[in-house]
């Protein structure tokens, strides 16, 4: 609670400047008062060019409605008002901040990303209580000194300005936990971010960095480290050092070797796609014994080494785009629920086995550790319908489908992978639904704009493909199918998506939507956390930008989660 203050004592001019300015003006009082009570003001999106005094002065001045003849009920007693805690002026048009910032000594939340601001007022050494402050996405050439006053800082988000270095003294935020300078014009980190003992996540992505210092292996309690985007010819070995580092992000720099991680137990995502690679060998994969992704895309690989079964918590291999000729046989004893190969030379595996997907693939690499001779594969008559291999059902070729006409009860027992691809399909069959085993189901490039509810029956479905169909919505059976983990609904007319609903599906890892209808992304999607892969190029919505699709799935999700109305 606030002190009373009295009118006698206040400032003339108290009440009265806010009012005179067009910029007050655009500040409801009804918005002041809710945020005298609650202690936190939303003013995003108003088109401000300052900063009301107003805003300022809130827990300054005595309030409008104390200067008229009324009546206060005991929620409406304007002097027990609650000092603001939370300010949010992201996305307007401000330029700078004045010295008055001052008067807000009891922020934990400043919020003032996507505006114009070229620098931040000195005063802000004096937010001594401050625990989030977000500035990114403006035009930030340095940052000032005070900034290392805020000890409490927990959350700290400078990306896409133009910083080009970071401050002396930065070492003193030894509170920081989240540190986001990704997306600025910095050449160096500086050594003394060794000191941030509390950072968990770092992004540092997006830069011109050309190396990394050998002290940022010192940061013991850093989990998550982005160093997409830069320069890097090298790491330092020490950052295998890292103990409690669970995802590291280097892709697109200039790296030839990957890294050995002896101490890195808890990596669990290890991304190195578009560097310069040449060689994978034992040496490098040994010690990933919990990673469960792993992406070498966009490299210059030529094999891939049979001690790639030491991975076997691994989940995700993304080895598309590299010189690769022909695979292990014992990758297909991996518990892979993803495989891309896309863009490789590979001549010991047919182009259609390919095209069904990861676990016909895998499949078919078992097949050839079992078998001694020629893959007696080969000669099988490809079919609209991809059985086990164990099966003996006799299926009848089918050239092109408009309906799914065969019965297929009696496969009900054996059947986990469907492939329907490239038909006329305009429905679907409700004998499929009887197919209890089902994990894969492909129905993509046919006339589908809709799915029957009892799909909801397939109980083991892990994986769905409705690329290329003509659904307007997401079919909302898939929502109640709790075992998917990948939803492939690509170049579609797909409008919209229940964000809440896609929440409860705690299995969902990967999500395409690129190329549909979306005319806006709905904030609330950044609460599904367990998305590793979510694609939505190719959609007419205006945010998030291009610059924030590009950084991936973490970085759009964060986005996301920003935006969610306070």
């Amino acid at each position: 609670m606030s002190r009373p203050r009295g009118v006698a004592g206040r400032d003339p001019r108290a009440g009265f400047r806010a009012e005179r300015t067009d910029a007050g003006a655009s500040v409801p009082q009804g918005l002041l008062k809710a945020a005298r009570r609650s202690g936190q003001l939303n003013l995003s999106g108003r088109g401000l060019r300052e900063v009301p005094q107003c805003v300022w002065r809130i827990n300054v001045d005595v309030p409008e409605e104390a200067n008229q003849n009324l009546s206060f009920s005991a929620a409406e007693r304007w002097w027990e008002q609650t000092d603001l805690t939370k300010l949010i002026l992201s996305s307007n048009q401000l330029q700078s901040l004045t010295d008055d910032l001052r008067l807000l000594p009891a922020l934990t939340v400043l919020d003032i990303h996507d505006n114009q601001l070229t620098s931040l007022p000195s005063a802000i050494r004096e937010l001594e209580n401050l625990q989030k402050l977000n500035v990114s996405h403006n035009k930030l050439q340095i940052l000032p000194e005070e900034i290392t006053n805020l000890r409490n800082l927990k959350g700290l988000y400078l990306q896409h300005n133009e910083l080009t270095r970071i401050p002396e003294g930065f070492e003193q935020l030894f509170n920081l936990e989240d540190l986001d300078i990704s997306n600025n014009r910095l050449t160096t980190v500086p050594a003394s971010f060794s000191s941030l003992s509390s950072l968990v996540r770092l992004n540092i992505s997006s830069n011109q960095l050309k190396s990394l210092p050998v002290e940022i292996s010192g940061m013991k309690r850093l989990k998550h480290l982005d160093c997409n985007s830069n320069l890097l010819e090298t790491v330092p070995p020490e950052l295998a050092n890292m103990e409690s580092l669970e995802l590291l992000y280097l892709r697109r720099n200039k790296l030839r070797f990957l890294p050995e991680f002896p101490s890195c137990r808890l990596l669990k995502e290890l991304h190195v796609g578009e560097n310069q690679i040449e060689i994978l060998g034992p040496e490098h994969l040994k010690h990933l014994n919990s990673i469960l992704v792993l992406d070498l895309r966009d490299n210059k690989l030529r094999s891939v080494p049979d001690e790639i079964t030491l991975l076997q918590s691994l989940e995700r291999l993304d080895l598309s785009n590299n010189d690769i000729s022909s695979l292990p046989c014992s990758l297909g004893k991996l518990p892979l629920k993803f495989l891309a190969l896309e863009g490789n030379p590979l001549r010991t595996i047919r182009r259609e086995i390919i095209n069904k997907g990861t676990q016909e693939v895998l499949k078919y690499l078992r097949s050839k550790i079992k078998d001694d001779g020629p893959n007696q594969s080969d000669s099988v008559v490809e079919t609209a319908m991809t059985l086990p291999s164990e099966s003996r059902v006799n299926v009848h070729a089918i050239i092109t489908l408009k309906i799914l006409d065969y019965r297929i009860v009696e496969l009900k027992e054996m059947v986990s992978d469907v492939n329907l691809s490239f038909n006329k399909l305009s429905f679907i069959s409700l004998e499929l639904c009887m197919l209890q085993k089902l994990t894969f189901l492909d129905l993509r490039n046919n006339f589908l704009n809709s799915l029957p509810e009892e799909m909801e029956s397939l109980i083991r479905l892990q994986t769905i493909n409705l690329s290329f169909n003509r659904f307007k919505i997401l079919p909302d059976v898939l929502y109640h199918i709790p075992t998917l983990e990948t939803i492939l609904i690509s170049n579609n007319q797909v409008g919209s998506v229940d964000p809440q609903k896609m929440k409860a599906m705690e299995n969902l890892i990967t999500l395409d939507l690129q190329n549909n209808d979306l005319l806006q992304i709905p904030p609330e999607l950044g609460n599904c956390v367990n998305l590793r892969t979510l694609l939505l190029d190719g959609n007419p919505f205006r945010v998030p930008r291009a610059a924030i699709l590009m950084k991936g799935t973490a970085a759009i999700l964060e986005y996301l989660r920003d935006r969610i109305p306070t």
